[in-house]
């Protein structure tokens, strides 16, 4: 039998730490409307000028397609050569951290935080999410909090990653499960 949990919103408090002032997150929130969200900007040069700017940590060589929305620049770090593809969802609540040669496809979403349902008062839970080096992270797929894409695991298009992903492992599914290893040829 299927356990019920009564939610109530009320009184619902965030002990979230944003690691901004409110005028840094409103000049955030329109610079992310105008230059990322935006599907007319291609250039990623000014993109990672951007990020710099609002506290990100971005290596060189970074590709940033259009129409990418990022929750807040200064809990994100780039390593060099990312690639970051249209439409893609960074909602890092929690730190981010992508490696270097690291490509998140066309509408992926790392997602740091979920709601405890268990509570009343449906607690915030967040929790940062890394991308090693060499991940590959399928259009349309999803990272939930908490997990670790170890180096050059691949999670396939429209998979779900609940769990950590070993190093030279594909992945594919909901939830995402191994299918076979990976072979890298320098």
């Amino acid at each position: 039998m299927l356990k019920v949990y009564k939610v109530s919103l009320k009184g619902y408090a965030s002990d979230l730490d944003i690691g901004a002032s409110k005028a840094k997150q409103i000049l955030w929130f329109l610079t992310n409307v105008l230059f990322f969200k935006n599907p007319f900007i291609v250039i990623s040069s000014l993109k990672g000028y951007l990020l710099k700017a609002f506290g990100a940590k971005v290596g060189k060589g970074l590709v940033m397609k259009p129409s990418v929305n990022i929750k807040y620049p200064w809990k994100l770090e780039l390593g060099d050569y990312c690639w970051i593809g249209e439409k893609v969802w960074i909602d890092n609540l929690a730190p981010v951290i992508i490696g270097n040669n690291v490509c998140i496809s066309q509408g992926a979403m790392l997602l740091c935080g979920n709601h405890d349902f268990t509570k009343s008062t449906f607690d915030l839970l967040v929790k940062p999410i890394t991308l090693e080096d060499g991940v590959w992270i399928g259009a349309k797929s999803m990272v939930c909090p908490g997990v670790l894409c170890a180096t050059h695991s691949i999670l396939t298009v429209q998979s779900v990653a609940t769990r950590n992903l070993s190093a030279y492992t594909i992945y594919q599914g909901n939830p995402a499960l191994a299918v076979k290893k990976r072979i890298v040829v320098y």
